[in-house]
């Protein structure tokens, strides 16, 4: 032993005194475990034997021997006729002088820095649903009903696409409220509409591929494309929209937000629309259609999709509940045109496993039952008002300098303010317990110009909105004094 035998029954001692509720077996192979490691019983040691440690330690001699033949079935000692020998352990006196750094991959350490969230949700937080308005006790009793309908079946592996039922009523949804005639084949269910960007590169996508994102734009979409390993530009927002670019590498994958362009919220037109559909399909590349909350549009009726324009449209469509019902439920899926869905059913089996069995079954009959629809308008009125309420409290409050964004939809408004550090006043603003999103963050090139704040509220109620507001005012104009 690299300590004497006294020194060790101390150390022995001490750990079984700190027990803190663990059995005098483990405490005892913890601490014994820990002496081989550290390099304190050296290899080739000779530990005492059973009956001696039993009487030194006070303890049974059955508990001494659990815990040595625990580290002889893991390696670390021997025990034969001679007694209990410490192994050699490969490497296991190294110990060095300073950590080696740690190192992502590449493409890993080139993502955009996530947005900080905060559970519960502060106030003025984008992207978050008025959850305290959700029918909690309809949920309940459907989930109720359709346990003790199914029973443990649901505890097995499901379809790889998700539960039929689910995609049969999202299909039906989709072609009532955006204009899309699709069947349930061509629906997958995943894991919010993050896993669902990730699914369409891994499926249409190989490394060195180029692709377009929105400037600004959501900073998933960058992540997804990043982590994949494709090359991606910026594509610039004006009034109608993503702007087209036909001088540009032709990407493989164009990623846009048309019925309510995140975070600044203009809808691309009919033209742009068209024109972005024929290069696509000129050139060979998929769009990806993020309608992650135009179920709420306030002047007129939501904007039809992308992916019903036209027949055989070079569009996936992406969708997600976390907005219009609750974040933690993390079910959104994607909705491919035929022919894709036919060639992906392979891959998609391969890639995906069925799960959320319980939770898929209980939101196919929310949207059958009609309490879905019934929800969205009751969001639809509550949101609009909420709006209506943080705009007066920016005119009546935010003396700096601004332009607002947005408006006809959604769950959030952009202010631009030029030339603050909006990242420093979004620090600040947690303190007090308010969480606005930086606008810098979403440019993939951030400059003078790109600063500004990101205002939710759709978890904020509208008492909240005039001292949220004047705190936000106090902060630019520090900015902008310093």
């Amino acid at each position: 032993m690299n300590i004497p035998e006294e020194g060790l029954y101390a150390l022995l001692h001490q750990a079984l005194t700190a027990r803190a509720g663990a059995t005098r077996q483990r405490v005892l192979y913890v601490a014994l475990r820990d002496a081989v490691l550290s390099g304190a019983l050296k290899a080739n040691s000779q530990l005492p034997g059973s009956r001696v440690l039993a009487q030194a330690l006070a303890l049974s001699r059955n508990t001494v021997n659990a815990a040595l033949e625990q580290l002889a079935i893991e390696g670390y000692v021997l025990r034969d006729r001679q007694g209990t020998r410490i192994l050699t352990l490969a490497n296991g006196d190294a110990r060095p002088e300073s950590l080696p750094p740690v190192a992502l991959a590449r493409r890993m350490q080139a993502l955009p820095g996530g947005m900080q969230r905060h559970s519960p949700a502060l106030a003025l937080t984008p992207g978050i649903p008025a959850v305290n308005y959700f029918p909690l006790a309809v949920w309940r009793r459907l989930m109720e009903r359709v346990w003790r309908g199914e029973g443990s079946t649901l505890l097995n592996y499901g379809e790889s696409a998700g539960e039929l039922r689910l995609r049969t009523a999202i299909a039906r949804h989709l072609a009532i409220s955006r204009g899309i005639n699709c069947e349930a084949e061509q629906v997958v269910i995943t894991e919010g509409a993050q896993e669902a960007l990730m699914l369409c590169v891994r499926l249409l996508c190989d490394e060195g591929d180029h692709a377009w994102v929105e400037e600004p734009g959501y900073g998933g979409a960058k992540s997804a494309f990043l982590s994949a390993g494709l090359q991606i530009s910026g594509r610039p927002i004006d009034d109608e929209g993503m702007v087209l670019s036909t001088d540009a590498t032709s990407p493989r994958m164009i990623y846009t937000s048309p019925s309510h362009q995140y975070p600044l919220g203009q809808v691309m037109s009919a033209t742009r629309r068209l024109a972005l559909l024929d290069y696509a399909q000129r050139t060979g590349g998929w769009i990806v259609e993020d309608d992650y909350d135009s179920e709420f549009r306030y002047p007129g009726d939501p904007i039809p999709a992308m992916l019903g324009m036209r027949p055989h449209p070079p569009v996936v469509y992406i969708g997600t509940f976390s907005k219009t019902l609750f974040p933690s439920l993390r079910i959104g899926f994607m909705v491919m045109p035929p022919a894709l869905a036919q060639v992906a059913r392979p891959a998609i089996s391969s890639l995906l496993r069925g799960g959320h069995r319980g939770e898929q079954l209980t939101l196919a009959r929310f949207i059958e039952d009609g309490h879905y629809a019934r929800h969205l308008a009751a969001m639809r009125r509550l949101y609009r008002k909420r709006q209506g309420n943080l705009l007066a409290a920016l005119r009546q409050e935010m003396t700096a300098p601004h332009r607002v964004y947005g408006g006809g939809g959604g769950m959030h408004l952009t202010l631009s303010i030029p030339g603050i550090d909006d990242v420093a006043v979004v620090r600040e603003a947690r303190k007090a317990q308010l969480a606005p999103h930086a606008l810098s963050r979403f440019w993939l090139q951030p400059d003078a110009a790109s600063s500004g704040l990101v205002l939710g509220y759709g978890n904020t109620s509208a008492s909240q909105f005039t001292a949220a507001v004047r705190t936000l005012n106090r902060l630019v104009v520090q900015q902008q004094g310093g």
